[in-house]
Parts: C-alpha cells; sequence; structure tokens
C-alpha cells in the first residue's frame, strides 16, 4: 500500500490523489497508476473541478489510478491482485474484471454509499473478485 501511496503522489489533481499497484501471485509489481488525464495531455488543458456541468468537471477527463496501473501493466494481469489507495468505481471494477485480477486490497471506501461504487460492488461479487480492506500493521 505504501508504494500506490508514492505513486499517487504523481497526481495532479488538487483534490483526490489516487495510486493502485497490481502485482501477481508472488507479489512481483507488474504494473503502477495514478489518476490524472490521458497521456500526452496538459495538466492544464483542462478543468480538476469536481462540481458543475459533467464537461466541466474533471471526470469526464481523468483516467483512474487502477485503469492506468492496468495500461501499464508489464505483463498479464491474469490472477493478481491490485492495491488501491480508494475503493474502485463502477468503471474500474469492469477493467480488473476484464484483465483477470481477483483480489483488492483497498485502503478507504469513503463513497461506499454511492450508486457507482454500489453497482461496483456488485459486479465484483457476480465476477468472483474479492474485496477487502487494508489494515496496516504498524501502529
Amino acid at each position: 500500500m505504501k508504494i500506490a501511496h508514492v505513486i499517487a503522489d504523481r497526481s495532479k489533481d488538487p483534490s483526490t490523489q489516487a495510486g493502485a499497484v497490481i502485482v501477481d501471485k508472488n507479489n512481483i509489481v507488474l504494473g503502477l497508476g495514478y489518476n490524472g488525464f490521458p497521456r500526452g495531455i496538459d495538466n492544464d488543458k483542462f478543468t480538476w473541478e469536481r462540481e458543475g456541468d459533467f464537461i466541466n468537471t474533471k471526470y469526464a477527463y481523468v483516467c483512474h489510478a487502477e485503469e492506468n496501473a492496468v495500461y501499464n501493466a508489464s505483463k498479464d494481469t491474469e490472477g493478481g491482485k491490485i492495491y488501491c489507495t480508494l475503493f474502485p468505481c463502477n468503471e474500474c471494477s469492469k477493467t480488473i474484471i476484464q484483465n483477470g485480477i481477483k483480489e483488492i486490497i483497498y485502503e478507504t471506501d469513503k463513497y461506499h454509499d454511492l450508486d457507482i461504487w454500489k453497482v461496483s460492488r456488485k459486479l465484483l461479487d457476480a465476477a468472483g473478485v474479492t474485496y477487502r480492506q487494508y489494515k496496516s500493521n504498524l501502529n
């Protein structure tokens, strides 16, 4: 999870820096990702606003950390695990399922009761992807 936080620091999003790390069954890192605009698009090209019409918010333009970790994976992710700073949304859950990732370890689920995350859990449950909250051994 510490690696997910380190990669999240690369995000230019002023309100939410999210990170994700995909590992194989031996915990070897396969891919890293953070939330941001697609490759080649300047960080000042579009808005980072959270409120307003969809077209005038960051949500229309940002790639999430989980999907970027899949895009950046160096090998097949089948049977792997993904460590995420945030519980994945429904779109990222579809990407996780389609790429054969079998377990999600997330740090926070602060949007738990919003419809997008309710749908996410329904998709993951239907596909047999397990998920659990990360618990640090450090206190």
